[in-house]
């Protein structure tokens, strides 16, 4: 059976609310909704659709602000925001796309024209998913890098890696890590070598670094890779009782990732990641991904 696409509405006003959920129930779309950027957010930890509706201007935390919010988050900067907005003013919709939104349509909502923009930006989130994916799946720790230096695109596991060495780092920063920009910066600018490269410690992380080729002008692909992962996945094997994959899930676990991100990461689904982890659960004799963390942070500093 061919999988429904979840549309998060987000709107304070109970007859738009009921308006959108039954036009986008009644295009086979399973909606889920949020009376508050408050909501939203809370909502967002606990379940991830493929795009939302957010309405411009609500009380307390505004749509705009709500959507920076989202945007900041690597767990869901990947999902695209379409803005609804009653005002004309140009400035107002300029403000709304610099947060990260992908589109905006105007109140009153013409149906037609919504859904030909929600299907669209599905379509494009899907494919950008889907490339991304393809090549995190494959193992490829890649980052792309423009010719400065700055960010076009990397894969899940190097945006994991990135938020490992600077918290506060964003997939939509455009730079990469404060450690890591100078030695990336030096690759670039040794031409000589299109498969220069070498091995840095930075944070406490020992890193490989390697140029590789591209057939995009003004974009030079490297691998970012960590040599102590391994390391430590063995670790929470012996010491922990865990089968290798039990372990994986278990180590992205203690570094804070989502099921979703997990599955992601780790080519699997987010029902067997849950699996994965009710069996460390149970191996460790904990109920909860906080306690499990601990043993996990304990088990690899001993």
């Amino acid at each position: 059976m061919q999988r429904r696409d979840t549309i998060l509405v987000v709107d304070d006003n109970p007859e738009s609310l009921r308006f959108l959920v039954d036009t986008l129930g009644a295009e086979e779309m399973t909606v889920l909704i949020a009376r508050s950027g408050e909501a939203t957010l809370d909502l967002l930890a606990e379940v991830q659709p493929d795009l939302i509706l957010m309405d411009a201007i609500m009380p307390g935390i505004s749509g705009i602000e709500t959507t920076r919010a989202i945007k900041r988050d690597p767990a869901t900067a990947h999902i695209p925001v379409i803005f609804m907005t009653g005002l004309n003013d140009p400035e107002h919709v300029v403000a709304a796309l610099g947060t990260g939104g992908v589109d905006y349509v105007r109140k009153p909502v013409v149906i037609e024209e919504l859904l030909a923009r929600i299907r669209v930006h599905l379509a494009n989130a899907r494919g950008a998913y889907r490339s991304r994916l393809a090549l995190g799946l494959a193992g490829r720790s890649l980052v792309a890098l423009d010719d400065e230096g700055a960010v076009i695109w990397c894969t899940p596991q190097v945006e994991t890696l990135f938020n490992r060495l600077d918290p506060d780092w964003t997939a939509d920063r455009g730079t990469p890590p404060g450690p890591l920009a100078a030695p990336l910066r030096q690759l670039l600018a040794d031409q000589s070598h299109p498969h220069a490269g070498g091995r840095i410690e930075v944070g406490g992380f020992k890193i490989e670094l390697a140029a590789l080729e591209s057939d995009r002008p003004g974009e030079t692909l490297v691998r970012v890779s960590e040599e102590r992962e391994d390391g430590k996945i063995a670790v929470l094997q012996k010491q922990g009782g865990l089968t290798r994959r039990e372990a994986e899930v278990l180590l992205w676990v203690s570094y804070g990732k989502t099921n979703k991100t997990i599955s992601e990461i780790l080519g699997i689904s987010p029902r067997t990641v849950n699996k994965h982890l009710e069996q460390v659960f149970r191996k460790l004799g904990v109920e909860t991904r906080a306690a499990a963390t601990a043993i996990a942070v304990r088990l690899m500093t001993d």
